[in-house]
């Protein structure tokens, strides 16, 4: 089956989410082994179930969120912190769905998400506020 249209879709709604440089960076992390990998996440996740119309993007934002607080994934959490914020997440938004992570999945699972989404919003002690650019 040729995936190359749900790659190439999928690719332009990541890079348009969490920045170019860092998409480069995270496909390019894992050299040639990764790249078939890589190649089912830009078809398959961001080509294809990012690309459905049932949830609109700052929701599926909040739910990857929930997701990886929850599954105790901080780095992933970061990435999609970023992605969250250029699908127009507000900070209530982020910080009402880490209180439901403390109170359904216990609160260490939303210490460091909530220290990490301190430092994406801008309200770490001496972080600047991050800007995505349109």
């Amino acid at each position: 089956m040729d995936t190359s249209e749900l790659y190439a879709r999928g690719l332009r709604r990541r890079k348009a989410m969490f920045g170019e440089a860092d998409v480069e960076k995270r496909m390019a992390a894992a050299g040639e082994f990764g790249a078939p990998l890589q190649n089912i996440i830009n078809a398959y996740v961001y080509g294809d179930v990012w690309e459905r119309s049932g949830l609109p993007d700052d929701i599926r934002s909040l739910v990857m969120l929930g997701i990886t607080a929850a599954s105790n994934k901080p780095a992933e959490f970061k990435v999609h912190a970023k992605g969250a914020l250029a699908n127009g997440c507000t900070r209530e938004q982020v910080q009402d769905v880490l209180l439901l992570v403390a109170m359904y999945c216990g609160v260490p699972a939303a210490i460091e998400t909530n220290r990490i989404a301190a430092e994406i919003f801008g309200e770490a002690p001496g972080a600047p506020a991050k800007q995505i650019e349109p």
